[in-house]
């Protein structure tokens, strides 16, 4: 069976997959849409401001859309939020204070938040005196809620974090459904305090987000996602108005909060990738699925497995060896329309604990909403694919892999 072939099979087997994909994208469309309208976006909110930024109505509507399209009460949508990581360490440190603790219960974090969590010397949270403590995940990858029952009464908790994404782990990311259960079981446990979901790669999966099913509070990357693969930076975090609050005075300062904060550049990128952010996340589905389904005839193990709708953008594929890895990163880099001619190599990432290679020939610098993947040097051997502003770019990618592979 050729690489053409071999394709077209996946793509017969997936078309069902396929289907659900995109009723889920058209709901998601509407529910932003009708953010769009009912806070009446008009064409004077793409300007740009300068200065202090008082009164920017491009920034104020974003912040407005943001909230009404994920069921929040609250949102900051910032072009000063430069990472996902970034935007969640602003939140962990507007909602916690010196000798907070708070609860990880979806195992030990992504390599990034690691150095904020607990490094000594940085300026990180244990810096602070604000303590971090980890259930890990049962031997199926999912939330240990006996263990997390257990842990809930030993100290005074103020906020439980749940990273939706796998990181750098060969697991499934967590479902909606079961963010849903995991901030029910705390509260019936008789936690009080914020439940705080990492949300990364997560938007527009589904047609609810985890601030819709009992999450105080969750952030995001806008060069992930809800940019849609126009906006250029910036990160969102949304919410209970109490917590967001709290954020908006980290963000800037606790006198001024949301009131200022301008962008030079104007907010059209901003607005218009939020638009489409349920039709290009449908597309990186599609292409997870079926890059998913030819490396799975090959043989090789990845997941999220395909008996089931992913729950976020990332696709873990697991190798024999470091050629096979490196392989794949560079046939990924090949396919890209920006540096294809460039060769991805291992370096030492800031903030990971391995050399990490990388596969980014992308439009906006590290935009993991367009078509990339990396993976740390280490084993077992495992890229992380994710990505592909269209179906088409995915397909194509997915035929050079096969044909480096086999």
């Amino acid at each position: 069976m050729n690489v053409e072939e071999r394709i077209k099979r996946a793509e017969a087997l997936l078309q069902k997959d396929f289907a659900a994909i995109d009723k889920i994208a058209e709901k998601n469309t509407e529910k932003v849409l009708e953010a769009f309208k009912e806070e009446r976006v008009a064409t004077m909110h793409f300007a740009p401001s300068t200065g202090y930024g008082y009164g920017d109505a491009g920034r104020e509507t974003l912040c407005k859309v943001f909230a009404r399209a994920f069921g929040a009460e609250r949102a900051i949508v910032s072009p000063a939020l430069l990472s996902g990581t970034h935007t969640i360490t602003c939140a962990l440190f507007g909602i916690l204070r010196p000798h907070d603790e708070m609860l990880i219960i979806t195992g030990t974090p992504y390599d990034t938040l690691r150095g904020v969590l607990w490094e000594e010397g940085n300026g990180s949270l244990k810096d602070f005196g604000i303590g971090a403590d980890v259930v890990e995940l049962d031997k199926n990858g999912k939330i240990d809620f006996p263990a997390v029952k257990k842990a809930l009464p030993k100290k005074n908790y103020k906020a439980v974090y749940i990273q939706r994404s796998r990181g750098y782990e060969l697991r499934d990311s967590f479902t909606v459904e079961e963010i849903e259960a995991a901030c029910a079981f705390v509260r019936k446990s008789g936690f009080q305090g914020c439940i705080f979901v990492d949300n990364c790669y997560g938007e527009f999966v589904e047609t609810k987000e985890p601030t819709a099913v009992g999450a105080d509070l969750m952030a995001g990357s806008l060069i992930k996602n809800p940019g849609g693969g126009l906006a250029p930076t910036g990160g969102y975090i949304a919410g209970k108005e109490e917590y967001v609050e709290l954020c908006e005075n980290r963000l800037t300062a606790p006198s001024v909060g949301a009131e200022i904060g301008s962008y030079a550049y104007g907010y059209l990128p901003f607005y218009e990738g939020f638009f489409l952010a349920p039709h290009t996340v449908a597309q990186a589905l599609k292409g997870s699925l079926l890059i998913g389904k030819c490396m799975e005839e090959l043989g090789y193990e990845n997941f999220p497995k395909l008996d089931k709708l992913p729950a976020d953008i990332t696709r873990a594929v697991r190798f024999d060896t470091e050629k096979q890895l490196t392989d794949f990163i560079v046939s990924v880099q090949e396919c890209s329309p920006v540096d294809s001619f460039v060769r991805p190599e291992a370096w030492d990432m800031p903030g990971y604990d391995n050399k990490v290679i990388m596969a980014a020939g992308t439009f906006v610098g590290g935009a993991t909403s367009e078509l990339s993947a990396d993976a740390p040097i280490r084993e077992p051997y495992t890229a992380y694919f994710q990505g592909g502003l269209t179906y088409e770019h995915c397909r194509i990618a997915c035929k050079r892999i096969l044909e480096k592979l086999t």
